[in-house]
């Protein structure tokens, strides 16, 4: 299979292809005339390599994954991986959570609401005063 045929297959640019390749992530064939020929195990490694992708994985991490050859190895890279994954998904939930907490205030400012102040707070650190400016509400004609 040749590069644009492989890189319209899964929707990818050809530039992408070379670029997995120089990484050492693929190693096509090469045919007399020195184009890249593509088999099986190649199509395998492109969807590997995107599957990979979609988890979360740079291409550095797919490529010593590939190139391990030790599973204690692969299992450790996996593991710190996955610590990392956790430390977003809880960044990710915190991020949420002030988000929903804003969505249900019932003040006009959710940042002047004590919620928000004390998140603002622990955020700075405990001896630290937390000053938000208060926004002037419009007078009463």
């Amino acid at each position: 299979m040749s590069i644009g045929a492989l890189a319209e297959r899964f929707g990818l640019a050809t530039h992408v292809l070379r670029h997995w390749e120089a990484m050492g992530l693929l190693t096509p064939a090469r045919d007399a005339a020195g184009r890249r020929r593509y088999g099986t195990a190649d199509l395998t490694r492109v969807a590997v390599v995107l599957r990979a992708k979609e988890a979360g994985l740079s291409l550095g991490t797919i490529r010593s994954l590939v190139a391990a050859a030790d599973p204690a190895t692969r299992r450790d890279i996996l593991l710190e991986e996955a610590e990392v994954l956790r430390s977003r998904i809880a960044a990710a939930q915190a991020s949420l959570g002030l988000i929903e907490c804003a969505l249900g205030c019932d003040h006009e400012d959710p940042s002047q609401s004590a919620h928000f102040q004390q998140m603002v707070a622990a955020r700075i650190g405990p001896d630290a005063a937390v000053h938000l400016p208060v926004r002037p509400r419009a007078l009463d004609a």
